[in-house]
């Protein structure tokens, strides 16, 4: 990676959560580390390096308020809460935070959960819940960090 980040900055990280064993809501974190099969401390460390982040963007919580579905951050099960509408990006697409580099590896499938938050839901975010990526470069992301765009070569 270039010692200075480029420069198409397309957003920043609005709050960062992690999965704890034996809890069933997401832990708030100041910054994450990551490494290659995920995020250290979290429940689904080295479960599915495909899988291993969850990117939001506060789009789908405005989404759920406009239908009067209030819930707090960390609900949609992300890891990453961001202020940029990631959902359009295609696989492959990287994304630079933090000392972090993160590549987008598929949109991310609706779950059983969200429908006990609220039975609309789901089908409201169907296309509009969240993203996963995978580490390509190990690092730490801070809550308040940058997010860039990678050009593709």
């Amino acid at each position: 990676m270039p010692p200075n980040p480029p420069s198409n900055d397309i957003g920043s990280i609005i709050s960062l959560f992690i999965s704890q064993k034996n809890l069933q809501k997401r832990v708030s974190k100041k910054s994450i580390h990551l490494d290659l099969p995920g995020i250290l401390n979290d429940k689904y460390y080295n479960t599915n390096i495909q899988r291993s982040v969850l990117i939001t963007s506060l789009e789908s919580y405005r989404l759920a308020n406009d239908k009067q579905i209030h819930m707090p951050y960390g609900s949609l099960g992300e890891n990453i809460l961001i202020d940029y509408n990631p959902y359009k990006l295609l696989p492959g697409t990287q994304l630079k935070t933090g000392t972090c580099l993160l590549e987008i590896s598929q949109n991310c499938t609706m779950c059983e959960h969200l429908s006990n938050i609220n039975k609309e839901l789901p089908s409201l975010l169907k296309d509009d819940r969240g993203i996963f990526a995978k580490v390509i470069q190990k690092g730490v992301i801070r809550q308040g960090d940058s997010i860039y765009l990678i050009p593709t070569a």
